[in-house]
């Protein structure tokens, strides 16, 4: 059992649930045809996909059974438990949703296909809470880095389902079989998967090797990505080729188990020398002390619980700061294809834009935790700084997309999805750095509320409402650059001042992370 039982077989099984498990980005697909099977407006879908995003960022249930499967005092349990309840609810929402689509079930009150769109989206913080904490109590250390790579993977994973989306459908395909296939194939992989997710507290000096190791075959992954979607836009695949590659990228998904493989082999080959011993890292997870660190005027408390981080003005910044940032990037992804539409993009460049908009999504959630990571260790840099640049980025990319010139959705998506999966790589990792890694899960998701609360403002009370105003009486459409231009600026105004506000955390935490840094390296 040894071969199965480390932390990095347990990423390798963290990873795969990551990869099938995004499909809060891919509603882009399937969004007109629950729109038209429905008879729903602009407002009225943008209304039900707001469920999907306070589903998708409602934590505060996984986070609290995470802690009680997690608990030393309790014998059975452990963070299979959180994937298992949070794959039921998927399997429920998305089989309910496919099923009002097709007719199987008849058109659901509008409140009814919240709850099931609700559902689906739910299931992601049970399966976030189990990989992303698992992640940083296995990787302490490089907590950047690891909660990164988790990230990652969830963002590629909307890429990754349309790749099997087109292997089993073809280019065009059917949205509605589509939902099915979400509804299956992610709950056979997590059922398979979820029994290896488990927490190891040791700490090894080869970890960062490791982590690079994985770093670099999400990175592959990403890349082999990308230029399947370029060609598949630019050239066209046929049917076989469209097979083909997505088995290529369920031999790259495989990869990582190459890592754990070699980092048993080092282990052993450690053991067997008496070099490089493992440290038990438990006392990092226990309280310290004195719950305060100072900094100030007692700004940072470690381990502190829900009440204690609420009681907090980092607390409330950085909520904030979520509310600006992860507000407007729901609300462009959740609209992506409506934009598309009405600037006359065919079905293959709109699949496409959603596709590559998972890449930037990756590229922001890799690479905030990689670079926060490297210039927290060198300079001593605080993470908040890099929230507050991206944010900044995030505003850049709405004014793009605002101005409607040829191209500009392409070019201001790539900024907004990397500004965007930026926030859900730092904001956990500096959650755990500010308030303590024992209820990570709670406060992270807590904070995540503000996602979804943004979403619906801008979603809802912004684009549907400028949307709606513009469009034609007949048949509720809208074409041209016009449709939009109001809202993302107004939006590009909105992340302006979340990066002022993370600009304010910045200041307020710059001599914690200093000392924080000094305290790692006595370790």
């Amino acid at each position: 059992m040894e071969r199965i039982n480390t932390k990095w077989v347990a990423a390798a099984a963290s990873i795969w649930i990551q990869s099938f498990s995004g499909a809060t980005y891919t509603f882009a697909i399937y969004s007109s045809i629950l729109k038209s099977s429905q008879s729903y407006d602009q407002s009225t879908l943008d209304f039900v996909s707001v469920f999907k995003d306070i589903g998708g960022t409602f934590g505060i249930i996984s986070g609290f059974l995470y802690t009680a499967m997690t608990s030393k005092s309790r014998g059975f349990g452990g963070p299979w438990v959180v994937v298992f309840v949070g794959l039921v609810q998927w399997f429920v929402g998305f089989f309910f949703i496919w099923a009002s689509v097709v007719g199987l079930i008849a058109p659901p009150p509008v409140p009814l296909m919240c709850l099931f769109v609700f559902l689906a989206g739910h299931s992601l913080p049970f399966f976030n809470t189990a990989n992303v904490v698992t992640a940083a109590r296995n990787f302490s250390q490089y907590g950047g880095t690891a909660v990164g790579i988790m990230q990652g993977f969830l963002g590629l994973s909307g890429a990754i389902l349309i790749q099997l989306y087109h292997a089993v459908c073809g280019g065009e395909g059917n949205p509605a079989t589509f939902i099915l296939l979400l509804a299956i194939v992610p709950t056979l992989v997590m059922f398979l998967a979820m029994p290896f997710v488990r927490v190891y507290e040791t700490v090894t000096i080869s970890d960062k090797k490791h982590l690079d190791g994985l770093s670099a075959i999400s990175m592959i992954i990403a890349a082999y990505l990308m230029v399947v979607i370029t060609v598949e836009n630019v050239l066209g695949l046929s049917r076989s080729m469209q097979i083909f590659s997505f088995i290529l990228v369920l031999l790259l998904l495989a990869s990582p188990l190459l890592v754990a493989v070699r980092a048993l082999r080092e282990k052993r080959q450690t053991l067997s020398s008496l070099d490089g011993p493992v440290l038990d890292t438990s006392a990092l997870l226990d309280p310290p002390s004195s719950n305060i660190f100072p900094d100030g005027d007692h700004l940072v408390a470690e381990d502190s619980n829900i009440l204690e981080a609420m009681s907090t003005v980092n607390f409330w910044l950085l909520f904030l700061a979520m509310l600006c940032g992860m507000g407007s990037g729901f609300a462009t992804v959740n609209n992506m294809r409506q934009i598309g539409e009405s600037l006359r993009y065919s079905s293959v460049q709109l699949n496409s834009l959603v596709s590559l908009w998972s890449i930037w999504n990756f590229l922001g959630r890799f690479g905030a935790g990689y670079v926060s990571d490297t210039f927290l260790h060198k300079h001593s840099w605080p993470r908040p700084i890099f929230m507050a640049i991206t944010l900044g980025v995030m505003a850049i990319g709405h004014i793009i997309v605002a101005s409607g010139v040829q191209g500009s959705l392409y070019a201001g998506s790539v900024l907004i999805g990397m500004a965007y999966g930026s926030q859900w790589s730092l904001m956990p990792t500096i959650t755990s750095e500010i308030f303590g890694i024992r209820h990570m899960g709670t406060i992270y998701f807590t904070i995540s509320i503000a996602g979804p609360i943004g979403s619906y403002i801008l979603s809802v009370k912004v684009i549907g409402y400028f949307y709606d105003k513009v469009a034609s009486e007949d048949d509720n459409s809208c074409f041209g650059s016009q449709c939009f231009r109001t809202s993302f600026m107004i939006m590009a105004s909105v992340a302006l001042f979340g990066s002022l506000v993370a600009s304010v955390l910045f200041f307020r935490t710059h001599k914690f992370y200093k000392n924080l840094v000094a305290k790692r390296n006595l370790k």
